[in-house]
């Protein structure tokens, strides 16, 4: 058996900012009542951190919890860990109406930084990425161009974003694209 690689293997492009694939994440998509005290304690012990409000993700050393919709959650673990973590949600959450599946293989990652992180995805989604609107910790479901992402700001002004993996090598070359030297458009 081979070792597992991301859709872009490492790829990184820098311009206006810096745009990398973060390499292997693991990824949890959790769906249940989200007001559930088992389900914020199965979190909890998952990732560390609380039920995120909507809108929003919490990030801890070691784990994150992102709003996807009302009764979903994106849940981030080490990749190595997320077969056993999926494995400890679904026996934590028997007799919930709620469903944990580990989709880490099936997702891209990437991390955009730098001084035009904020224009380079504001180029392609329809997202108000001012300083004022978008404030670490805000996470949102958009498009990107044409395909569908997720993303958040970290506290250092840095943003992630999770694509499908079948649209990875479409989405690095995007935001490779929205970070050329020449695209500055001087927004932010």
């Amino acid at each position: 058996m081979s070792n597992p690689v991301t859709a872009t293997n490492g790829a990184q492009f820098s311009g206006i900012a810096t745009v990398a694939d973060v390499g292997l994440q693991g990824m949890i998509t959790l769906r249940g009542d989200l007001s559930s005290k088992p389900l914020a304690a199965a979190v909890k012990a998952a990732t560390g951190t609380e039920v995120p409000a909507q809108g929003t993700i919490l990030v801890v050393e070691g784990g994150a919890a992102a709003w996807m919709s009302p009764d979903e959650l994106l849940l981030l673990v080490p990749y190595e860990q997320a077969v056993a973590k999926t494995a400890e949600l679904t026996e934590a959450l028997k007799g919930e109406h709620a469903l944990a599946a580990n989709v880490s293989d099936a997702r891209s990652f990437f991390q955009i930084t730098g001084d035009g992180a904020r224009e380079v995805l504001a180029k392609i989604s329809p997202v108000d990425l001012s300083p004022e609107a978008f404030v670490a910790g805000d996470f949102r479901r958009s498009r990107t161009a044409q395909v569908a992402a997720a993303f958040w700001l970290q506290d250092d002004g840095s943003f992630r974003v999770v694509c499908f993996r079948s649209v990875g090598a479409y989405m690095f070359g995007l935001l490779s694209t929205a970070a050329h030297p020449q695209s500055a458009v001087g927004v932010y």
